[in-house]
């Protein structure tokens, strides 16, 4: 998080002078200790998004297509006349970490036709246009990749 904080203080200032490079390093350090005092967030967890870097681009990534392939697959129900068979099921990720379901839960939710209706702890509820849009949800491609992050 620091680091990210002093590069947004660089790209911000719109310049690199030595003034603004020393003078980020006190205005980041305050920053940042005011953000892990204000969040549950700490350096431990910065070392832990650092070594599941890869992991998480590979995520964003996988996120973006399955995106582009369900906004195609119900653009297609539209333009076809199809009327939607609205299903509401649930089940659970079997995540003890409240990052990963929060993370599953906001991409069931930006994936077209499927919205995270009620999410606690590892317990999920979707709403989805078709019922294929949810078979297969508890072992899809975004809880393959969220089960290998430490």
């Amino acid at each position: 998080m620091p680091l990210i904080f002093y590069l947004l203080w660089v790209i911000f200032n719109g310049r690199i002078t030595p003034e603004i490079l020393l003078i980020g390093l006190p205005v980041t350090a305050v920053v940042s200790l005011f953000s892990y005092r204000l969040t549950d967030y700490s350096p431990a967890s910065d070392l832990k998004v650092a070594r599941n870097i890869f992991l998480l681009i590979l995520y964003a990534l996988n996120l973006i297509r399955e995106i582009i392939i369900s906004a195609s697959s119900v653009m297609l129900m539209i333009i076809r006349g199809q009327t939607p068979e609205p299903v509401i099921i649930e089940f659970h990720s079997g995540f003890s970490s409240k990052m990963q379901n929060v993370l599953l839960a906001n991409s069931i939710t930006l994936t077209p036709g499927t919205i995270t209706v009620f999410q606690e702890g590892d317990r999920f509820v979707i709403h989805c246009l078709r019922p294929e849009y949810g078979r297969g949800i508890d072992d899809s491609s975004f809880v393959r990749l969220l089960r290998r992050l430490k």
